[in-house]
């Protein structure tokens, strides 16, 4: 399957948590569609790839819609790799792969144009270029080859054991990192790059953001006013 776009969704019960991300994003709130429940994080430059959805209830979370020349075509391969289709209604089709991350086929319309990083007050650059896919280690093996083989994306090691990397191909706005995880679900969650984690990591707790814990040198993971888990890590944004 020919991935032609990636769109990174946050999933809250409110919209409490919205003006948090619009600022530490540098984007612009959107419309709103379909009754409220959608809109999109604009960016100053470039095609949208970040948007926010209220979900009626549940912890607040992330998912990613994958865009795709054709809808049925890919589901049909996402299925036969073993994932198990959850909703297939009016050109999207929901899926849950096979350690239990949920994510969404839908129609690319021709994005391409991948927005650059922001440059702050206080001279670091940053921006969302990564979504870690959080995969308890029992079903690391079967889900990092599920990935692969649906994307097509080139699968490396990382500097450290518990990730791996699959390879962004140019042109898409972000990449997928999969993290070895200890028992519990399957889940997703964004990743800034930046020039400076202390200083990006002061601005954003500055913005209403809680610091989880420090990796010196590599990464801090925060939690949103919503209470759900991103990190801002130390690699060059591009």
């Amino acid at each position: 399957m020919f991935v032609r776009w990636i769109t990174g969704f946050l999933d809250s019960p409110s919209a409490a948590a919205e003006p948090f991300w619009l600022a530490a994003t540098g984007t612009t709130l959107s419309a709103r569609r379909d009754g409220g429940t959608f809109a999109t994080l604009v960016p100053g430059t470039g095609d949208a790839y970040l948007r926010v959805q209220l979900i009626g209830s549940g912890p607040p979370r992330a998912h990613f819609d994958l865009h795709v020349a054709g809808v049925s075509a890919a589901a049909g391969t996402a299925v036969g790799l073993g994932a198990e289709v959850v909703r297939d209604q009016d050109g999207l089709v929901v899926l849950r792969s096979p350690a239990g991350v949920v994510f969404c086929l839908v129609t690319w319309h021709g994005e391409h144009a991948v927005p650059g990083p922001v440059r702050w007050p206080g001279g670091q650059s940053s921006g969302v270029d990564q979504l870690c896919l959080d995969v308890p280690v029992d079903r690391f093996e079967r889900e990092a080859a599920f990935w692969t083989e649906l994307t097509g994306f080139v699968r490396r090691p990382s500097d450290l054991p518990e990730f791996e990397v699959l390879e962004r191909v140019a042109g898409l706005p972000v990449r997928f990192l999969l993290q070895r995880t200890g028992p519990g679900v399957a889940g997703v969650h964004l990743d800034f790059a930046c020039d400076d984690v202390d200083l990006e990591v002061d601005r954003q707790v500055a913005l209403g953001a809680v610091v989880v814990r420090r990796v010196p040198g590599e990464w801090t993971t925060l939690q949103d006013p919503a209470g759900r888990e991103y990190c801002v890590t130390g690699r060059p944004p591009q």
